[in-house]
């Protein structure tokens, strides 16, 4: 911030507004659509590669795998998304403290749950308190990914476990015929051409991903909404910045975000789709070959 917004009581019209959009806050709302970006990037192929696992798990030979990864499919999806988000870190947390408190502190002799409360020694905490901040933000938004990796990657098991029962079963039975094992024709028949079948719901799940994106705020994560909401209220004396209610604006921006984010979407999953349909005999691979022969 320059000299110019030194004092913020004596600026007034444009020049107010630009200190303002630039102060210290703003820097921090404006890092926070970062951390969203960087979450889609690093959750979505997280949550691809456990519903693959869990479809892969789901269609297994061995029926321990198979009612695991269907359990995993079908308790996952039944249970309200916000609900596993608030169980899960808390829970995941938790067990990881516990662990580290039994490994660290083997002659503590308190009770570990006291109550409503989980106390555990100083040097099982994660991460401990003399850490830096920025490994208190790496822990919480790991906690994120994860917990965003296991919601989705039930719903994405289930996309790609229909895609796989969608591929014509006589294809994998002729790729045996010619000698081929059961994982070669899996990965060398069915893994290629199932994801043109998956695509679809992988689309829808995308977007759903993208608009879950402020659950964050509720995993303690400073996301885009939570500065949406603290820059936006009304702001007293107190306050370098003091100003109206201006949610509905902070809110407004936020909207036109995320259907930004949803056109950019759509556009590349599209050509993606019409990529894999050229030449395939499905309905979008041959609405493109009468297209190109019209």
């Amino acid at each position: 911030m320059s000299t110019t917004c030194a004092d913020p009581k004596t600026l007034e019209g444009l020049v107010w507004l630009g200190c303002y959009l630039t102060n210290g806050k703003h820097l921090l709302f404006y890092r926070s659509i970062g951390t969203v970006l960087l979450l889609l990037a690093i959750a979505a192929p997280v949550s691809l590669a456990m519903g693959f696992g869990g479809a892969m798990a789901a269609r297994a030979r061995f029926w321990p795998a198979r009612i695991l990864g269907r359990a995993y499919i079908a308790m996952v999806r039944g249970v309200p998304d916000i609900v596993f988000f608030l169980f899960f870190v808390i829970a995941l947390d938790q067990a990881l403290e516990f662990v580290r408190h039994k490994i660290k502190c083997p002659d503590w002799t308190d009770p570990v749950f006291r109550g409503s409360d989980f106390v555990v020694c100083p040097e099982a905490k994660l991460p401990l308190s003399s850490s830096p901040q920025i490994w208190h933000e790496i822990y919480g938004f790991s906690l994120a990914v994860f917990t965003f990796g296991i919601v989705f990657g039930a719903f994405a098991a289930n996309v790609l476990y229909g895609a796989m029962r969608a591929v014509p079963q006589a294809q994998i039975e002729t790729a045996e015929a010619y000698g081929m094992t059961h994982r070669q024709s899996f990965w060398r028949i069915l893994v290629p051409q199932m994801w043109l079948y998956a695509l679809p719901g992988l689309s829808n799940l995308w977007m759903i991903l993208v608009k879950a994106t402020p659950l964050l705020f509720l995993l303690g994560v400073e996301d885009i909404v939570y500065w949406a909401r603290e820059l936006g209220g009304a702001k007293t004396q107190a306050f370098d910045y003091p100003h109206p209610d201006w949610r509905v604006w902070y809110f407004l921006a936020l909207l036109v975000f995320y259907l930004l984010m949803t056109y950019v979407s759509q556009k590349v999953l599209g050509r993606l789709t019409a990529r894999l349909t050229r030449g395939q005999a499905t309905l979008g691979g041959e609405a493109m070959r009468k297209g190109a022969a019209a």
